[in-house]
Parts: structure tokens; sequence; C-alpha cells
């Protein structure tokens, strides 16, 4: 045991080593601002509903229609620039950056302010520590119910760092910033943008440690496949940053925000709205909204099995006599499957293998004649399959000789490490390369009967990539997932599958929303804690909600699982019947097998996961109306269906929980996931009001930051609804499901 805990105590060493020195490494840079006389004097001006006003040495934007609220201010200097270099290491999807700050300008001029309409321009100089220095100009603009837009430019090409800072308070919380999985209040902490692997393990060891030490995955507290530049604060404002570049949030001073962007250019929006729903339907409407999933989704269970048409036939017989309602099935191995280090795995050649399933033309017909889907698997990378036997086509070959893949320095298709095996990356930036895949994927996917896929990874373009389009890879890499969620949507789009078809990614970014059907959490571990399990989970679909991303799920009961001399991390049963309760009051109920099936328990395991597969799907599917009344208000406003009680009670102590352990399924359903195992009761806390416990019924008068204490046996997480809910009728039908 003591030994164990040594080894805990040098991974989180060897863990946070990086991440601490670089966030050490990397202070804030504060401007110093002069302010010449004819500028000392107050000055107030229009922009549309909103008064941006100049105090002689501070701006203010605050709301016209009440002046005292301030929606974005700065305190003294608020503008920097540097010249810098990043050594940005791309390994296996995580990403490492090593930035070496070369020239820094803080020494900031304001030297004049005008109004053009609805645009006040604000010009200076930013002396430079090397004696050189550079003009600026920062743009406020009114965009009407979209909020204010915010420009930077600067006048030396040569300068590639921006410093953005204004004002917080002390006790200001931070929501948002896309998909953040270990902490939902991002106040006092240093925060990268960059989509990348979330990790294995991001701090829990030894896990993380043995990551580390044999793959460089183990990740950290704030890697994201999803993060994005975005937060709602706790006193009602919210800021979007619009750049694609890396940049990161400082969150570390009380006193103040700032926003380091590498790039010489910044466009950002502060939205106006006068609450945090307001703040998200402005922000969706920059970036996009999810549209409603097809209703045949909302029926039950889309269940992941693998293996071949002989053992889905007996899996599905086991699923049909436990009398499971299916969506789908979800067939992720359709291309063949592969052992590698990491476990099973596929053959990333978009194309059936009909020797893993045979006759797969009969086994379709047989789920669509009972209303059943089948569902697929892609990603944008190819693999060479010239070892892979029977193989028809070998989609890498043909993309390498037609040059659609991403080059390298030397011209040449780079190859990028997966687990033991590389691949090319599909270069979504060649117009021709994207025809092409469409083109296989049509043929070989969408015309074998697929009715949805999981369109994985899009987190790996490295920085030094050479693209088609000749942009840098440093801009477009955050840039990537976008692409990739928009050729999925154009797939879908023009084989004609709007309210039937749809996919779920993993990685994203600011525009994702618009662009993707739906989003699931990645590849959690199959573990409870909120690292990187169960708990995790909930906190990212939480966090992402906030920005755009109102359609989210999660692998039920994890993915990723681990045999180390270590320690093993194998899902037990009762981690997978927690995690299917938990899904069954999500957008998706979706279960996977993990990385080693035969290490897990698995839905089909026994008569108990069976029965309570059963319930959860019937569960599900009996809250498919109330979803579907959430999905279409999700396409109006971005309201997600998946809420932290803070979003829904702003006000009461129920939801200020640093680290959230409930949520509301929209603005009726409070529940309460049991995220440790042995659990037999939880004490929740309730908002105040009238709250009916769905499985027993009895009343709850809730008092202002009192918890309550109920039973949560297996197939019974605590789930309640404010007394006198329109859903009553419906809800107590719930409590005869068996």
């Amino acid at each position: 045991m003591r030994n164990l805990a040594l080894v805990g105590l040098a991974g989180v060493l060897c863990v946070g080593s990086w991440s601490a020195w670089q966030a050490w490494r990397q202070r804030a840079v504060w401007a110093e601002l002069q302010v010449f006389a004819p500028l000392q004097g107050a000055q107030r001006f229009a922009l549309g509903a909103n008064l941006l006003q100049w105090t002689g040495s501070s701006l203010q934007l605050r709301d016209g229609q009440q002046p005292e609220r301030v929606l974005w201010a700065t305190d003294g200097g608020f503008l920097a620039a540097g010249r810098g270099v990043a050594a940005v290491e791309e390994h296996r999807g995580a990403l490492f950056v090593d930035e070496q700050r070369q020239v820094l300008c803080r020494q900031q001029t304001l030297d004049g302010i005008e109004q053009r309409q609805q645009r006040v321009l604000l010009r200076g100089r930013l002396g430079c520590a090397d004696g050189s220095s550079s003009t600026y100009v920062l743009v406020f603009e009114d965009d009407g119910e979209r909020g204010v837009r915010l420009a930077v430019a600067l006048e030396d090409d040569s300068l590639n760092r921006i410093y953005l800072s204004w004002q917080r308070e002390a006790d200001e919380h931070f929501h948002g910033f896309g998909e953040q999985f270990s902490a939902f209040d991002l106040a006092g902490r240093r925060l990268p943008i960059l989509v990348q692997e979330q990790g294995v393990g991001r701090g829990l060891q030894p896990i993380t440690l043995a990551a580390n030490l044999t793959a460089r995955a183990g990740g950290d507290w704030w890697t994201s496949y999803a993060p994005v530049p975005h937060y709602l604060s706790s006193k009602g404002r919210s800021f979007f940053s619009e750049s694609t570049a890396y940049q990161v949030f400082d969150l570390r001073d009380e006193h103040r925000v700032q926003l380091e962007v590498h790039a010489g250019q910044l466009a950002a929006r502060i939205y106006t709205a006068a609450d945090a729903p307001g703040q998200i339907a402005q922000h969706t409407a920059v970036v996009g909204r999810m549209p409603p999933l097809p209703a045949w989704t909302q029926q039950g269970a889309i269940v992941g099995l693998q293996g071949g048409t002989q053992r889905v036939r007996e899996i599905l017989r086991q699923l049909d006599e436990a009398q499971v309602p299916l969506a789908g099935v979800w067939l992720q191995d359709w291309v063949g499957q592969r052992t590698t280090s990491f476990g099973k795995q596929l053959w990333w050649n978009w194309s059936l293998d009909e020797q893993h399933y045979p006759d797969w033309a009969a086994l379709n017909g047989e789920l669509k004649a009972r209303g059943i889907r089948s569902l697929a698997y892609v990603n944008p990378f190819l693999a060479d399959v010239a070892d892979k036997p029977g193989a028809a086509r070998n989609l890498y070959a043909e993309a390498r000789e037609h040059g659609y893949l991403v080059r390298d320095q030397a011209g040449q298709p780079l190859a990028l490490l997966n687990t033991s095996f590389s691949a090319g990356l599909v270069d979504l930036s060649n117009p021709a390369a994207r025809l092409w895949l469409k083109q296989v994927l049509r043929e070989e996917m969408l015309a074998k009967g697929f009715s949805g896929w999981m369109a994985d990874f899009g987190e790996a373009l490295p920085f030094e990539a050479q693209l088609a389009s000749g942009e840098s890879a440093a801009l477009v890499h955050n840039r990537f997932p976008e692409d990739w969620a928009r050729f999925n949507r154009e797939l879908l789009e023009e084989a004609g599958g709007e309210g039937e078809l749809f996919f779920f990614i993993r990685s994203a970014f600011s525009r994702s929303p618009g662009l993707t059907t739906s989003l699931w959490a990645g590849d959690q571990l199959v573990t409870w804690d909120a690292q990187d399990g169960l708990h995790s989970a909930l906190l990212g679909m939480l966090s992402g909600g906030l920005s755009g991303f109102s359609l989210n799920h999660s692998d039920t009961g994890g993915y990723t699982t681990i045999s180390n001399p270590l320690k093993d991390y194998h899902r037990d049963q009762e981690l997978l019947l927690r995690w299917m309760e938990f899904s069954a009051f999500t957008s998706l109920l979706r279960s996977h097998e993990g990385n080693r099936p035969e290490a897990n328990q698995q839905v089909y395991s026994s008569p108990q996961n069976l029965a309570q597969f059963a319930r959860c799907a019937k569960i599900f599917a009996a809250l498919a109306p109330y979803r579907q009344q959430l999905m279409a208000q999700a396409a109006r406003s971005g309201m997600p269906l998946l809420r932290p009680l803070w979003l829904q009670y702003p006000g009461d102590p129920a939801g200020q929980q640093a680290l959230p352990r409930s949520f509301m399924l929209g603005d009726q359903l409070l529940v309460a996931p049991v995220l440790e195992p042995g659990v037999s009761e939880l004490e929740v806390l309730l908002p105040a009001g009238a709250w009916v416990h769905l499985w027993s019924g009895k009343r709850f008068q809730a008092q202002a930051g009192e918890t309550v204490r109920v039973a949560v046996p297996i197939g019974q997480p605590a789930v309640f609804y404010p007394e006198g809910s329109p859903l009553a009728p419906s809800l107590a039908a719930l409590r005869e499901i068996k």
C-alpha cells in the first residue's frame, strides 16, 4: 500500500509538473496606461441599447435600460501585445505547448476616441520592451440582439500576441468554456483553449502516471475535446472570443481577467441580455443551434455491439427476451475489428467488412422490419489496409494517390500515431478530398442502410501540418472539428436525411452547435470520479450546454478500460447500472462495450443487467414527449436539455455548488445521479419550494440551503419534480415501470 501511495505521489508530481511550470512561467501581462490631457475627461457613447463610457481612466460598457448594470469594464491598462514563438508538439492527439515570449509591449497610450454611427473606435500606441512601438485600434460595435462586438487590430504585423484585460469581482464565478470535465467554476484558474484528447485519468492516480509514462496520454484537469472561448459569469456577464487561435483565459487574479490570444488580431462579443438564458440565446444566435434529434432516437436505447453477424444476433435475442425497447443498434466494427495495444479497435477503412458481417443485407432488413435502426462509425483518418485480409478497397492508398491527405513539411502524407498503428488524416481544406470522401461514405455507408453514425476524432491536426488551402495549421487546429462536423452535416443534408439521419461527435469548437446534430462527452474512464469518470461526464455535459451544446450524452458505462500492473480499471456491475440510470435522463441512452469488452460488465452480462437496461430504456422512452418539447426549445433559443441548477435557480443555494452533483432536465425534472459506489441514500440540495419525489410520490417542502434525504436503490436515482408540474400525471406512470 505504501509503495502504491508513493507511485501515486510521483504521478501527481509528474503530471502536474508540465502544466504547473507552464502556468507559473506564463504570468499575466498587465498593461500600463497613459492618457493624455485631451482624453482625461468623461465621455459617453450610445451603442444601440447600450452605453459605452470613458471615465478618463477606464472603459465601462453599461446596459442602457439599467445603467447601474456593468456588462464589461476596464481599470487602467487594458491592452498589451507581443511577439512569441510556441513550440506545439502533438502526441496521439494530446498537445504540449511551450510558449517563449520574445518581446512584450505593455506601455499603452490612448490617443483618441471617436464614434462612427454604431461603432466607437479607440486608437493608441503600444510601447515595447525593445524600444519599438505599434499603433492599435479597439472597436466596439452594436450588433442589435446579438450584443456588442469588440475587435482589436495591431499595425505591426510582426506582433503575434494580444493580451486583453478587463475587470472582474473577487466573488465572481465563471462557467461554460465548452466542455470542462473536472471543474464547473473556473475562477482562480488559468484555462488554455485548445482542442485535444482529454486524456486517460486526467489527474486520477495511478492511472494518469501510467498513461503518461507509456504514452504521454494522461491529460490534465483542463484538457478537453470541446473547449470554447466563451463564459457566463455569476454576475450576469458573458464574453465570447471568436478567434480560432490558441488562447488562454487567465482567471487567477481576483480583480482582472486576461485573455491571451496567439494572433495579431481579435474579434470577440460581449453579450448583453439581462440573464443567462438570454445570453445563451445571444451566443447560439451567433454560433448556431442544434436541431431536434430524429424521433426514432427517442423511442428506446441505442445499444453498442461488436463481433460480427452471429454475435450481434445472439445478443439481440437476449435483449428481446428481456424486453429492452431498442431504437438502434450501433455497430462500430462494421469495417472490421483489429486488436492493438489499447484493446479492440477498428480498421479505419470506411467500407463494410463482409467477412465480419456476412449476410449484412438480411441482418439490416430484420432490424428495419422491427423499427430498429443501424448505426455505424467513421472518423477523418484512413489507415493502410494492405495487410487486412479480404479488403475490397484500400481507401488510404486511394487518398494518397490523389493527394487527399494532410502533408508534413517535406510534402509527404503525415503519419499520425494512434495507439500501435499510424494513419493519414484527410485534408478537409481540399475541396476534391471532401467530394471524394463524401462519395465514399454515400456508397460504402449510407447505401448499406445505416441511419446514423459516430463521427469520431477531429482533435489531432498537428500545428506543423501543411494544408492544401495554404492556411496555417496553427489557426485551423481548433477549427478542424468544426470542419469535420460541417462535412458530416453536408453528407447528411445532401442525402436528404434531415429528420431521419443523425451523427454524433466528440471533438468540437465554437461553431460546432450550428453544424452537428449531437455531441457525446468523449472517452471517460470506467470509474466514478470527477477527474475522468461518471461525475466528469456530468460536469462536461453541464458546462458544454452553456456554450451551445444543447444535445449531449455519454457512453453509458464509460469507455476507457485499462489492464495495468499498478491497477486494473475495469467496469463493474454497480457502475454500469448507475450509469444507465444517469443516461436515461439525457438526450440519448447509448451503450458502449468499451475498448476491452471482455474486461467490462455489459448490458447483456447478467439477468440483472438486462432487467435494469430494459427498465432504463423504458423510462427513457416514456420521457420522449417531454424531451421533444425541450429539443424544440433548444432549436429556438439554444437552451440545453441538461441544465445546471445555477442556470434555472441562479439565486438559490442549490445552484451554488462549486462541483454540481445534480442537474435539471429542462425545467421540470431535478436529477441527482448516484456518483459513488455503495450508496443507498442521498442527501440532495433542492431549491426552495415544494417538490415531489418521483419514485415514492412523497412531498418535500424545501427550505433554502437545506438538504433532503431519499433512498436510492438500484434503478431509482434521486429525481424530483415541482409540485403542480404539468408533467405530474405522466411522471407518476414511471413508478409503474418494471
